[in-house]
């Protein structure tokens, strides 16, 4: 009877272990404190999110998720550790409670134990070993770097952590189980393992029966002096010991001056690489060996690139499901963990700008039953010294605040008579069942793509250009060609308008893909034309808005027909916050007039060549003039 149980026992471990493994593991979790800025917020709960476990973004813009006055007795934390429960509903993080801010680095009482259901929603307790065990740990000066590790035999959860007594300096290991809420230790820590010369900072991870225990050691001579320091291991075939030291550093950095701490290990999903990161605590910097069997490293180190400064932390794998919800609560989760199975990503506005996860500019758009449709150019990075714009993209929404985001429905080397690499602005429209996309270049000319839905994807319609600078017959300069502008007139007609320095506009054919007549420009007193030009109407008046002056602001002029004689209006958008550009798509939605444009107000690095679309309303009045458009940053509400 007792080997049947022993069977059962161990087949419901390896299910319970197998639950957790086995999901569908699509990126990665850092839980991190900040290691830059204001020292009273280094020491807080945040996250970070990577789909390949080496290029990091921080969520929550990198504020804490949690205020560690919330959680902790000493209103700070340091070094958590985060852990999938074994069965895979749920998760566990402790930390270690102390403020060195507020109160120094000569003591700290203990750590916190968290718990949550879903990685958003978290609860805490407060463990003060002093006052919970005083007859052992009366004397306590440290205890640090808490971890949680699953025993499959016990089905219980050890936690594990660093304690230095005051009549001692010696740093050791000691370890308890939680109870079953994870809010409290079942009795008093024992000693889990004493290196030699001491220890911090452990981690144990499990392959192929052995229990590897990394952490921080050290080297003393005959007088104590340290003289050497990084990261070593302690191995078992049991997790509570005995662990065997060895004596050999892991680390790239152990043979010189540079400080390292920290050491987390994890398990690259779908492969059988781990990776041993640590802490450069001294230079600001976060780097990792890969190894196959955790004994042996590579030498060379790598680098994370991220956009926060982390302190010792730790990871977990995530899957689409759960990044997305991180996303939802924080923002900040890489796009490429968001897309659905057919490539889509939908995201949701938040004010202006309204797609915050991209650089988008020249922003053209159309309704189509009750979708709207934004096409746009692509800034690829922040903080640009110049334009570089390599692809077009495409969105959607029926409500302006939930969006869909399309895979690259075109690039600039689709056009292979392209010479410029430069993809500037376009404009897409409808005619006959198809989507054509009119699309310009920093100097090889004006092209035409066509696609059968308007998320594409699109190809080139002619292999040649549509327009070229010898068709702007009043211009002289090399980046005239630029900005089309299409619309189809109530008789059906189509128009197309461009340029730069100069507005030139010419018929279309009913086949959208050539002029039909000559080339003409426009002009009329008070026009001062820069470039972007867009034409609207609206009963039955022709409004013609384009970018004057530079830093370019929007202004406007009306007619009683296409061609003119066009009146000039006045200003009717000021100078885009930080963006030395401006482009317009004006047009109706659902009832109501929207202006739709691009500024540089992304932070910190949106400007004159990061742009970004925003959409504020816009106001007629009563005699056919638009009201001045107000620039939000909260920007539309359905």
């Amino acid at each position: 009877m007792k080997a049947v149980y022993k069977i059962a026992l161990v087949t419901f471990l390896s299910i319970s272990n197998l639950f957790a493994q086995n999901k569908d593991f699509k990126g990665y979790l850092f839980a991190y404190f900040e290691g830059k800025g204001a020292a009273s917020q280094q020491e807080q709960l945040r996250f970070a999110v990577s789909e390949d476990a080496v290029n990091w973004r921080a969520l929550n813009n990198n504020e804490p998720i949690i205020p560690s006055k919330d959680i902790s007795s000493t209103g700070g934390i340091r070094d958590p550790h985060i852990l999938r429960k074994a069965d895979g509903n749920g998760f566990y993080i402790v930390a270690t409670d102390m403020n060195t801010k507020k109160n120094g680095w000569d003591y700290n009482p203990g750590i916190v134990l968290m718990q949550s259901k879903n990685l958003l929603n978290w609860k805490s307790s407060v463990i003060d070993l002093e006052k919970l065990y005083p007859k052992k740990f009366r004397d306590i000066k440290w205890v640090w770097a808490p971890q949680t590790f699953y025993d499959t035999k016990a089905k219980k959860y050890l936690v594990y952590f660093t304690v230095r007594f005051k009549y001692n300096e010696k740093l050791d290991f000691y370890c308890a189980y939680a109870n079953k809420d994870f809010t409290a230790l079942e009795a008093e820590p024992k000693l889990l393992y004493s290196a030699k010369d001491g220890a911090i900072d452990g981690d144990i991870i499990y392959k192929d029966g052995v229990y590897h225990l990394f952490y921080k050691g050290n080297t003393k001579d005959a007088n104590g002096k340290e003289i050497q320091n990084g990261i070593k291991q302690a191995i078992s075939k049991k997790l509570l010991g005995p662990y065997k030291e060895s004596f050999d550093y892991l680390d790239a950095y152990a043979n010189d001056k540079t400080g390292v701490e920290g050491s987390s290990v994890f398990k690259l999903n779908n492969s059988d690489e781990y990776i041993l990161m640590y802490d450069l605590y001294s230079s600001g910097r976060y780097e990792f060996q890969r190894s196959k069997d955790l004994y042996h490293f590579t030498e060379k180190t790598e680098s994370f690139t991220k956009d926060f400064f982390p302190r010792h932390g730790s990871v977990i794998s995530i899957t689409k499901e759960e990044a997305q919800r991180l996303n939802e609560k924080w923002g900040g989760v890489p796009q490429s963990l968001l897309l659905s199975k057919d490539g889509n990503y939908r995201f949701q506005s938040t004010g202006n700008p309204i797609i915050k996860h991209k650089y988008t500019a020249d922003p053209a758009a159309f309704v189509e039953k009750d979708t709207l449709w934004l096409f746009t150019g692509h800034d690829f990075e922040g903080g640009q010294k110049g334009y570089k714009l390599k692809d077009w993209l495409v969105f959607s929404t029926t409500d302006l605040k939930n969006w869909t985001e399309y895979p690259v429905p075109l690039k600039i080397e689709d056009f292979k008579w392209d010479k410029t690499n430069d993809a500037y602005a376009g404009h897409t429209i409808k005619r006959n069942g198809k989507y054509y996309w009119y699309i310009s270049t920093n100097g090889s000319g004006i092209g035409v793509a066509v696609a059968d839905k308007p998320q594409g994807p699109y190809k080139d319609a002619l292999g040649k250009p549509l327009l070229t600078n010898a068709d702007c017959f009043a211009s002289t300069h090399g980046w005239t060609c630029i900005d089309p502008a299409v619309f189809i007139d109530d008789d059906g007609q189509a128009w197309l308008f461009w340029g730069n320095g100069v507005c030139y506009y010419a018929k279309l054919k009913e086949n959208m893909i050539e002029i039909d007549g000559p080339v003409k420009k426009i002009d009329f007193e008070g026009l001062q034309f820069t470039e972007a030009p867009w034409v609207h109407k609206k009963n039955g008046k022709y409004y013609l808005s384009y970018a004057s002056g530079f830093p370019e602001k929007i202004a406007y002029a009306m007619a009683d027909s296409i061609e003119g004689p066009y009146e000039y209006k006045g200003i009717l958008n000021e100078i885009a916050g930080n963006s030395n550009t401006n482009h317009q798509a004006i047009l109706e939605f659902k009832g109501k007039p929207y202006f739709i444009y691009h500024n540089g107000a992304i932070q910190t690095n949106g400007g004159s060549y990061s742009r970004s679309v925003c959409i504020d309303e816009l106001e007629y009045n009563s005699d056919g003039t638009m009201k001045r458009v107000i620039m939000t940053s909260e920007g539309v509400s359905k």
